[in-house]
């Protein structure tokens, strides 16, 4: 079997980022690799149903895949207008009618999180501490007590202390799940923006309360509280962004 024979064998097993690195190689592996048919193979993988026209709707699969692959990528962000030093926010928790959590946290606060784990803390819910999602957590002290009978619910508020201005995160939401692999109890809410961004919809806020497991079926102990908006924002740039666009009074 020839080299070119052996490269037309192995090039439609290759992914996109493989394929178009061996057309670097050489002259002879560029004019090889720009066969249509390794291009047609790996958007017959990708979207197989486009592939049972004649013809490719771009002028060859190579030109369709490229543009389609460019657009995986993420695109860097503009530096965010907003900053957590011009963002306070505003927490309340009740059981049933009665208000057990109120406090207004300020925006580098919630940013720098819970430096310090206390003890007790299950191994799962450390490593979730650890993660990689960006989350905006703060410590309770003294820790909550919260029984499961009663209903727990929150509301979140963000002030912009630039423009005095504020917007709802969360409005008298449910502690509806608890979570005893991972140690908390969430909440969420779906977020309302900015009439200036008709068509961003469908984005959660979620609120976890953090416990301890004291092997207490009937309570929660609570040390922390943690929100984020990994359902979109997974980054500092990105959920400041997402503040931003929010419908702001």
């Amino acid at each position: 079997m020839s080299n070119e024979e052996i490269l037309k064998a192995v090039f439609p097993l290759l992914d996109g980022a493989d394929l178009a690195s061996c057309m670097v190689v050489c002259k002879r592996w560029r004019d090889i690799a720009r066969d249509d048919y390794f291009w047609k193979c790996l958007c017959a993988r990708r979207w197989p149903s486009i592939c049972k026209r004649p013809n490719p709707p771009t002028v060859t699969y190579y030109k369709l895949y490229q543009t389609f692959y460019k657009r995986q990528h993420r695109r860097t962000l503009l530096p965010p207008r907003l900053s957590f030093e011009d963002l306070e926010f505003f927490i309340d928790i009740w059981t049933e009618d009665k208000l057990i959590f109120s406090e207004v946290v300020p925006g580098p606060v919630f940013q720098n999180g819970i430096k310090n784990i206390p003890p007790g803390i299950a191994e799962m819910l450390r490593l979730h501490s650890e993660d990689l999602d960006y989350k905006m957590t703060i410590p309770v002290e003294p820790r909550l007590t919260v029984l499961l009978c009663q209903t727990v619910t929150v509301s979140v508020l963000v002030g912009r202390k630039d423009s005095n201005r504020v917007a709802c995160i969360i409005n008298k939401s449910k502690f509806d799940y608890i979570d005893r692999t991972a140690y908390r109890a969430h909440a969420f809410e779906y977020l309302d923006f900015s009439p200036d961004y008709p068509f961003t919809s469908g984005i959660r806020a979620w609120i976890s309360l953090r416990f301890i497991d004291d092997k207490n079926e009937g309570i929660i102990n609570v040390y922390g509280i943690e929100m984020d908006f990994c359902d979109a924002a997974n980054s500092k740039e990105e959920v400041l962004w997402l503040l931003d666009m929010l419908d702001w009074k």
